[in-house]
């Protein structure tokens, strides 16, 4: 730890011009301390942009590997910007982190990135300001330590001093991002991922301040202004999957109607009446279910949880909700149902769900969203489709609730029905606001179904009347 002291120093030599001060010989455990702070809260800065990212861009591959790509590359630039340093070691290092817990303490608070992507179009353009202005300063910056910090390390040989920096770092890299995306967030919310990550960064600056009563001040003001802008309510709750709010709707004809609402987009609503009013795709699979399949005393497996509005009142048949976010069943009944779900519960994902359990269903209601939009990738694919399939009785039947363009003309709409065809053969799909440019679409399909090869009625090959009379015999 830094003191007011000069002379040669045993285990330590530095040229401190800006700070003029020598390094105390107990200073190596104060500079592994400082490299595992740094560790901890840059890839921790990076978890947590990821998922502040999540409710304005999702989670897809093309966002997180060109994001995770602009962190490495300004982490190079700032591992280059240190290697150049060769006075003002720790005055740099104390700067940098002073001004990374500012900017991960403000820049990474839900409310400032909401506004961010809010008031700045079109998103693309929010993006690149998000990573410019915030994620890749911070990794520049921090990214500076190791190689300013190993010249104050004394060792056998420069291998060894660049090793034990790199070591601490990594291993700082490799708690922040366990211990913030399974623990901090997971049980106190993204806000506090912030303000833990903020904090060490305040905390090492504070280290390495001299000596006098005046070397937290500054640190305790950046401190502040985090907790008081982090501790600025944004939702219901904000885990490692989502951000969630309850909020009032105003829907004629509804008693007391309010929407629920995940990572910012709409996912169910319910109202006060007996039976509540949910969102007309709720309805319409809460009646193919019901009234046109008749289903009575079932078990109906859904895969992605919503508001759980779709058995609310139901005692007709028994459902299972499968959503990866463990914390959504608290949510929803406190804030969004205001009464326990009618139900069983399991936090798991989807698709290592269906292709793990022994279960059998006789339907499955698929509806899984991060965004408005947005289905997770893994969750589209034909593998998923069949591993869905396989966990259907018999005469099981898949409803999947999909927002396609209302024309399902677009490449996705296409694609997407395509894939689920080529497991369940001909599904039935039904656009439920046709008039819109995007609706909810449901895809209602058979476990029995199979895909057959396509055929094409011509005037000179006409089979049609051979196939209905065919039709007719069975």
């Amino acid at each position: 730890m830094p003191t007011q002291q000069t002379g040669k120093v045993t285990g330590v030599t530095c040229n401190d011009d800006t700070m003029n001060h020598r390094v105390h010989a107990s200073a190596p455990s104060w500079i592994v301390l400082i490299i595992f702070i740094e560790g901890f809260c840059s890839l921790g800065a990076e978890i947590v942009a990821l998922r502040r990212l999540v409710p304005h861009v999702g989670s897809a591959i093309v966002v997180t590997a060109p994001t995770i790509g602009f962190f490495l590359l300004a982490l190079a630039l700032g591992y280059a910007a240190g290697g150049k340093v060769t006075v003002g070691h720790l005055a740099r290092v104390t700067r940098n982190f002073l001004l990374s817990g500012l900017i991960v303490g403000v820049g990474l608070a839900g409310p400032v990135v909401n506004a961010l992507f809010s008031q700045l179009q079109p998103v693309w353009l929010a993006y690149l300001v998000f990573l410019s202005a915030v994620l890749c300063p911070v990794a520049w910056l921090l990214g500076q330590t190791v190689p300013i910090l190993s010249n104050l390390m004394k060792h056998e040989h420069v291998g060894q001093a660049s090793g034990t920096a790199l070591y601490w770092s990594t291993l700082g890299s490799f708690l922040g991002s366990v211990s913030l995306s399974v623990i901090v967030m997971q049980h106190l919310g993204v806000s506090a991922a912030v303000i833990a990550c903020a904090f060490g960064l305040l905390a090492g600056a504070a280290m390495l301040q001299p000596r006098t009563r005046y070397r937290v001040v500054l640190p305790m003001i950046v401190g502040a202004v985090v907790i008081g802008i982090n501790l600025t309510p944004i939702a219901a709750a904000d885990t490692s999957y989502a951000d969630y709010q309850v909020k009032p709707l105003d829907t004629p004809g509804h008693v007391n109607p309010r929407m629920f609402l995940s990572n910012n987009s709409l996912a169910s609503q319910i109202d006060e009446s007996t039976p509540p009013q949910v969102h007309p795709y709720i309805r319409h699979i809460r009646q193919t279910l019901l009234d046109e399949l008749g289903f009575r005393d079932r078990e109906i497996l859904v895969l992605g949880a919503g508001g759980f509005t779709l058995s609310q009142q139901e005692p007709l048949n028994r459902y299972t909700y499968v959503d990866i976010d463990p914390a959504i069943r608290q949510v929803a009944e406190e804030h969004f149902l205001r009464g326990p779900i009618q139900g069983e519960f399991i936090a798991q994902d989807a698709r290592r769900f269906v292709r793990e359990t022994s279960r059998r269903f006789d339907a499955v209601v698929v509806d899984v969203y991060s965004d408005r939009a947005a289905i997770p990738s893994h969750l589209v694919t034909r593998e998923f489709w069949q591993a869905t399939q396989g966990t259907l009785l018999p005469e099981g039947v898949l409803l999947a609730n999909l927002v396609l363009d209302a024309r399902l003309a677009s490449p996705y709409a296409r694609h997407l029905l395509d894939t689920m065809e080529s497991v369940f053969g001909r599904c039935s799909t039904e656009v439920l606001r046709k008039g819109q440019a995007w609706s909810n679409v449901v895809a209602v399909c058979h476990a029995r179904g199979r895909p057959t090869p396509r055929g094409i009625y011509t005037d000179e090959h006409n089979q049609v009347d051979l196939e209905k009379f065919a039709i007719g015999l069975r």
